[in-house]
């Protein structure tokens, strides 16, 4: 019997080895539920970053950088930094936040859960930075031909004065169609406005709550799991006032753990869903969602 068993394993070794292998590769989209509403993460895309101490913690030495690192088990020399739009289907409105770097993934990801282009009613941009609002424009068009857009009235005006090409061409034009938010704003009914200045002056996050569950889309007031969420106070290169910047981080990520709802991490671990925890040292550490939305 044994000696069947062992025999059958290495014939099945045999077949497996014969099969093309597999380029590793993500699922484009995942999907869950916050009380009566569909919430689905976005893969738009991803890409590797070769010099992450270039981008986070440059107010610490390259040592305790790499200190941190290999106690998260992770590289110190190399990064992925994942694109992460969500949809919020409240059976009532299709909301997509942020459109990713270039309208292909995002609309590539859509159509892999099942949805197209002109099924979106609103999309609510969280910054003004390019890898949230590449995907508003086709070669041609709006991406997105039947929305309406909602931002941050502070983000708009700081942009404004900036003399951004990118806000000029990409913004601008759909000024006469922009409903502008601040704190406690409605987007749509369940849908709340926050904000969370600091990584741009007019950061945006939202909350979503429907029959008394929460979800926070955090966008990006931590662009890292480790080098961002777990250490609060380390510059991050692309936060625009960074002294603020690293109070939002403290402050969201209290109310996080205390209040222990899900968030929406723009750049977190795809597929991007967490919590957060404090751990007795008193930091705070990021649990990627396993199977606690799909009851």
């Amino acid at each position: 019997m044994l000696l069947g068993a062992a025999g059958l394993s290495l014939a099945s070794g045999t077949a497996l080895a014969k099969a093309d292998l597999m380029m590793p590769g993500m699922t484009g989209f995942k999907r869950f539920k916050i009380g009566n509403f569909d919430v689905v993460t976005l893969m738009a895309g991803h890409e590797k970053n070769d010099a992450p101490h270039d981008t986070f913690g440059r107010n610490i030495s390259d040592e305790a950088f790499a200190a941190a690192s290999d106690a998260a088990r992770i590289p110190a020399h190399w990064a992925q930094t994942f694109f992460t739009p969500t949809l919020v289907n409240t059976g009532e409105a299709l909301v997509l936040f942020d459109t990713g770097p270039k309208p292909a993934g995002t609309v590539r990801a859509l159509e892999t859960a099942g949805y197209f282009v002109e099924d979106i009613d609103v999309v609510v941009l969280t910054h003004m930075h390019i890898d949230h609002i590449g995907g508003l424009h086709g070669p041609n068009s709006v991406t997105f031909p039947n929305a309406r857009y909602v931002c941050g009235s502070m983000e708009f005006d700081a942009w404004d004065d900036t003399g951004s090409d990118v806000f000029d061409r990409t913004i601008l034009p759909l000024k006469p169609e922009i409903e502008f938010v601040a704190e406690g704003d409605t987007v749509v009914p369940g849908i709340t406005a926050i904000e969370a200045f600091g990584h741009t002056l007019g950061h945006m996050m939202f909350m979503v709550e429907s029959t008394g569950e929460h979800l926070l889309l955090a966008a990006d007031f931590a662009c890292h799991h480790v080098w961002s969420l777990a250490y609060p106070d380390w510059e991050m290169r692309l936060d625009e006032d960074k002294e603020q910047a690293a109070k939002t981080r403290k402050a969201v990520l209290e109310m996080l753990a205390s209040d222990k709802i899900p968030f929406i991490g723009y750049h977190m671990p795809w597929p991007s869903v967490g919590y957060v925890d404090r751990l007795k040292d008193g930091r705070f550490h990021y649990v990627p969602e396993s199977y606690q939305l799909l009851g």
